[in-house]
């Protein structure tokens, strides 16, 4: 059978699901394989990152940004709602320093890599989602240490670090925005840049299956040896999944946004940004690591199960066209 792009795309979310299956499996059965996988996962992620700023069209998204009460309300929502949202949530349930730090650094972030993909099969406004990535990335790296003060206190500084968050920004954000810029602009002016920049088009869905499979394999014998623990975390990321998209409809109501931008803000406030802070608690001191990787990973895989609720009851529930 002959497979196009669009085919690819309109089956994502299986080959996520199976990927994450597949991972799963793979990470059990060879441990040592899976072990070994650690240092794969910023160089995929990096290239993921390149595949979908590529697919972002610059120029035509200045009328995105001159939405101001869609970025007010994203902002409201991710850093202010969501942070009140969590500390609720970790009072409910608390845990220990390495738990609660693995916790923070995965709900406090929102994510900007595959959320974009979500919005649109969820029938949002996905360029403003688009519009927003790096204006979101800038925000969560200059707040997160903060944050992770107020949550953890004066023992959080003696182990974060700013390197490792500078690191992530640069190698995982800024070289893939500024190749993914290079390849447009060749595009424009070469018939071969323009072949490249097409190609680019298959990357994402594919490169997103591989990071999950690297990632699920590489992490997912903490999560195993250490379930007793992490256990404790699951009730925090389903109720988070559950509340935040009511906050957001109310968000969505104050400001007036429409039914897109309205759809937009609930999958960005519930969709968090595990994939790109992974990297930050691998470089943590080694027991510190273990745990807050095997908790990110752990919400990762919640998150894309209730993401396959959220495509369907957002638009045709919380949020109606």
């Amino acid at each position: 059978m002959y497979i196009t792009r669009e085919k690819l795309e309109n089956r994502q979310i299986w080959l996520y699901a199976i990927s994450l299956l597949f991972g799963g499996v793979l990470g059990i059965t060879n441990k040592e394989f899976g072990s070994s996988l650690d240092w794969i996962i910023s160089p995929l992620i990096a290239i993921l990152m390149y595949a979908m700023f590529a697919q972002i069209p610059f120029l035509k998204l200045r009328e995105a940004m001159k939405n101001f009460r869609f970025m007010m309300a994203l902002l409201i929502g991710n850093f202010i709602a969501v942070p009140i949202i969590v500390w609720i949530l970790t009072m409910i349930f608390p845990q220990s320093p390495a738990i609660l730090l693995g916790v923070c650094l995965v709900l406090l972030t929102p994510c900007i890599d595959y959320v974009i993909v979500f919005t649109q099969l969820g029938k949002g406004n996905e360029k403003l989602m688009l519009a927003s990535t790096p204006i979101l990335f800038v925000v969560q790296m200059i707040l997160l240490p903060l944050y992770l003060w107020l949550f953890i206190g004066e023992e959080m500084v003696a182990i974060v670090h700013i390197g490792p968050f500078l690191e992530a920004f640069l190698l995982l954000i800024v070289m893939p925005l500024i190749v993914a810029l290079l390849t447009q602009l060749w595009a424009n002016k070469k018939a071969i840049g323009e072949k490249v920049l097409d190609f680019t088009t298959w990357l994402p869905v594919p490169f997103m299956a591989i990071v999950l499979i690297v990632v699920v394999a590489s992490q997912i014998g903490k999560v195993y040896r250490d379930f007793e623990i992490i256990v404790g975390v699951i009730p925090i990321y389903i109720l988070f999944l559950i509340i935040t998209p009511f906050v957001s409809r109310f968000i969505a109501y104050a400001f007036k946004l429409d039914t897109g931008a309205g759809r937009a803000l609930i999958f960005s406030t519930g969709t968090r940004n595990s994939l790109v802070v992974l990297p930050l608690a691998l470089a943590l001191p080694e027991g510190w690591a273990m745990l807050a990787a095997a908790v990110i990973v752990t919400q990762t895989i919640v998150e894309l199960i209730g993401e396959l609720f959220y495509i369907k009851v957002i638009p045709g529930l919380l949020m109606k066209g």
